[in-house]
């Protein structure tokens, strides 16, 4: 990688408890064409620390975009993206629900949290990383994201 690639990587927090679900993420990621920083938080509680940029998290810098998972120990995913998109500090970074549920309460309630998309995670390992590579090539590159600073 080199250090124009470094300078303008985009940052990524990925709020998972599922260590598989986080090993085919950062696989994923990795075959990708643009450098990226990928955070992981275990918990929701971890993932508010690190957005909220408390205790040993205060010198982390805000991350480009969120992906989310739902069903999380200690805080749930439906609850950090409430407490995202309520605060004035973290309410414009885009969340990307990333979930094993398909049902139709969860995409309604998510949406209705004011996420920016919602996806289910296929189980099949090839479809897996086929979806993690289209969030890359449709968030991290079409889309335009604002500066962390822009929050």
């Amino acid at each position: 990688m080199t250090h124009d690639q470094l300078i303008h990587a985009v940052d990524v927090l990925l709020v998972e408890d599922n260590p598989g679900d986080v090993r085919l993420t950062r696989e994923a990621l990795k075959e990708g064409k643009i450098a990226i920083n990928l955070r992981v938080a275990n918990d929701g509680l971890e993932a508010m620390k690190m957005l909220r940029q408390e205790g040993e998290y205060a010198s982390l810098t805000l991350p480009d975009i969120v992906l989310l998972d739902l069903n999380m120990p200690k805080m749930d995913g439906r609850e950090v993206l409430r407490q995202i998109k309520t605060d004035d500090n973290l309410k414009r970074l885009p969340v990307v629900v990333l979930t094993t549920s398909a049902a139709e309460k969860d995409i309604l309630q998510a949406y209705g949290l004011h996420a920016n998309c919602y996806i289910t995670k296929p189980v099949e390992l090839e479809e897996f990383m086929e979806i993690v590579k289209s969030i890359e090539g449709f968030w991290l590159t079409v889309v335009k994201l604002p500066k962390s600073g822009d929050q």
